[in-house]
């Protein structure tokens, strides 16, 4: 029964969380993708940079459009499903690069979410915004220094939050494979 409701909620989070994803970070894409004929399916592409993927989505036009991010996501231990995602992109080339991070629903959303890279790190705090069925996202622009930070990162980092009780929360984050899915993503998004 418990794998089931696992094997549930990880399509959920995983139809929900690229549609939310997709809404966040591409916003003229959505108007794009309305104009575009129904027949014709969007392209997307994967590449793996050790514990990062890089994963682009096409639109036919006209324009054609073109969205990318990088994303790593945290598995409950035996695969059973996706817990979180954090997901680095930039909406469109004149807006500031974001971090996105998907988390399931009944967590304490007033406290945010924090990425932490390191024992040393202060975190980058992202606010949520929006709740679906299937899980709650928070995003926050992220700066070059934050940037410029993680990819210097070899220590494992972590996303910290408050569960639904309120009680400190955290999943592992890894931060290898940043910096060459950071320049692959800006080599596709150009």
């Amino acid at each position: 029964m418990l794998s089931d409701k696992v094997s549930m909620v990880r399509s959920r989070l995983q139809i929900t969380s690229l549609a939310a994803l997709a809404a966040l970070l591409v916003p003229a894409a959505t108007a794009v993708a309305q104009h575009a004929a129904p027949t014709t399916p969007p392209q997307q592409t994967t590449a793996t940079y050790e514990d990062w993927i890089v994963r682009c989505e096409t639109l036919p036009g006209p324009p054609p459009s073109r969205n990318c991010e990088m994303v790593q996501f945290t598995q409950a231990k035996g695969g059973g499903g996706v817990i979180s995602q954090v997901a680095i992109g930039r909406p469109a080339k004149n807006q500031p690069t974001k971090l996105v991070v998907q988390l399931p629903i009944g967590i304490w959303l007033p406290t945010g979410v924090k990425l932490v890279a390191g024992a040393k790190d202060a975190g980058l705090v992202a606010v949520f915004k929006r709740c679906v069925p299937a899980a709650c996202f928070a995003d926050v622009d992220i700066s070059n220094e934050a940037l410029r930070r993680y990819r210097a990162v070899t220590e494992p980092g972590q996303i910290q939050f408050k569960d639904g009780a309120q009680k400190d929360a955290t999943l592992p984050v890894s931060f290898k494979g940043f910096g060459t899915a950071y320049d692959a993503l800006l080599k596709e998004s150009n």
